[in-house]
Order: structure tokens, then C-alpha cells, then sequence
């Protein structure tokens, strides 16, 4: 049996991408998975085909910009399958351009979902976590904070922010309640990519790994026994620099 039967996993983002591909690989390995995004066409999709396929998956529109929303999303997890083991907060907007550029509207953007949205997700999960005594962060965030480049200052400031908070979340939790994990993917065929402005960004994005990849890394994390957490995953392409 895999380390991921049986568990209750939430994933915000779910409608493409990481999120998606994640939602596949854990329902196929014996989690249920409650999708939430804003996009309820494609998560209705998704979860028929989950299903379709033997696995178990419920939906909700989400957006984490909303407090609200995300609550929900917990609630809706709580209330079909009895808890939440594990959030996947994987919601994210890029932007690129110089910041002299002053795209205010952009930054607010990456900044209400990139930050406040899995602070939202934290806020929400977090006292459930606590209550049942066991509960586990993961969260996408980029080599992009890692790498700094330009045109990507606001974008790598907002996953810089991510990095750091689980970081200090997991110091606050050293009891062995709550696990965190921060995914930092490089380029990745998704939708993201259409927002990259910059030629050499563009063509190096073109050699971007599958959302699959992304998704065995996090099934990877979620699965290790409670006592093992792992803190930070980083993968890129081979020829990503």
C-alpha cells in the first residue's frame, strides 16, 4: 500500500497545471482530493475523471484571494471524509516586468494570491491541524526566489515571502504536529508560461519539465512517515540555469 492511502488531501489551484497534475497522482495512489479553484468547468472535468477512474474527489469554487473560500474548502473535506491530513497550497499568479515598469495592478495581483492566499489556506487549516493533532503544509513556490532575476522582482518577492513563513512555521512546530514542505519547481509546461514576456525567459521556458514531475515530488513529501518531513524540494530542467 502506498503512503498516501487513505489520506484527505486539499488542493487549491486544481483546475491545470501542478495543481491538476497533483490531484491525478495522489487520487491514483489512494488519497481523496478536494479540488478548489475558480475554474469549476475544469474541476468537474477533473473530478470525473478521477472518478472514472476508481479514486475519490469532491470540488469547490475557490478563490483564495477569499478568507472565506478557503474555509470552506477545509470544511468541505472535514465534512465528507471526517478530516484534512494535508493542504496543497499551489494557487499562484506570475507577472514579469521591470519594476520601474510600476504594474501596480500586477503586484497587487501576485501579491493577494502568491501571499495571502496560502495565509488564507494557513489560517484556515491550521487550527484543524491542531485539533486533530497531526496535519501537513505543502506549498508550490519557485526557483525564482531562489535565482533572483530581472523582470521577476515582485514574482520572486511573494515566493521569497512563502519560503520564509513556512520556514517559521516549522519552527514553531517542532511538537510534531504540523509538517511543512516547500516546493520550488523551475520552468513547468503550464499556464504560467504565458505570462513570460521576456524572450530568453520564453525559450527556456519551452524546455520546462512536466507538471507530472512536480507532482511525484509532492506525492514524495506527503508520503514519508509523520516523524520525517521534508522541508524544501527543489526541480527544474536538467538544462534550466
Amino acid at each position: 500500500m502506498s503512503g498516501l492511502d487513505g489520506k484527505i488531501v486539499a488542493i487549491t489551484g486544481a483546475s491545470s497545471g501542478i495543481g491538476a497534475a497533483t490531484a491525478v497522482e495522489l487520487a491514483a495512489r489512494g488519497a481523496a482530493v478536494v479540488l478548489g479553484a475558480r475554474r469549476t468547468d475544469r474541476l468537474e472535468d477533473l473530478a470525473a475523471s478521477i472518478r472514472e477512474a476508481g479514486g475519490r474527489a469532491e470540488l469547490l469554487a475557490v478563490d483564495v484571494t477569499r478568507r472565506a473560500d478557503l474555509l470552506a474548502l477545509v470544511a468541505l473535506a472535514v465534512e465528507r471524509f471526517g478530516r484534512l491530513d494535508v493542504l496543497v497550497s499551489n494557487a499562484g499568479v506570475a507577472r514579469t516586468a521591470p519594476v520601474e515598469s510600476l504594474d501596480l495592478d500586477d503586484w497587487d495581483a501576485m501579491i493577494d494570491v502568491n501571499v495571502r492566499g496560502v495565509l488564507h489556506g494557513i489560517a484556515a487549516a491550521l487550527p484543524v491541524f491542531r485539533s486533530q493533532g497531526r496535519g501537513h503544509f505543502v506549498t508550490t513556490v519557485s526557483t525564482s526566489g531562489l535565482k533572483i532575476v530581472p523582470t521577476q522582482a515582485v514574482y520572486a518577492g511573494t515566493k521569497n515571502a512563502v519560503r520564509t513563513l513556512l520556514e517559521a512555521l516549522r519552527q514553531e512546530s517542532t511538537d510534531g504536529v504540523v509538517r511543512t514542505t516547500s516546493v520550488s519547481p523551475g520552468y513547468v509546461r503550464t499556464e504560467l508560461l504565458d505570462h513570460l514576456d521576456d524572450p530568453a525567459q520564453q525559450a527556456m521556458a519551452a524546455l520546462g519539465i512536466s507538471p507530472d514531475a512536480v507532482a511525484r515530488a509532492i506525492a514524495f513529501a506527503i508520503e514519508q512517515p509523520d516523524d520525517v518531513e521534508i522541508g524544501d524540494i527543489t526541480i527544474r530542467p536538467t538544462r534550466q540555469g
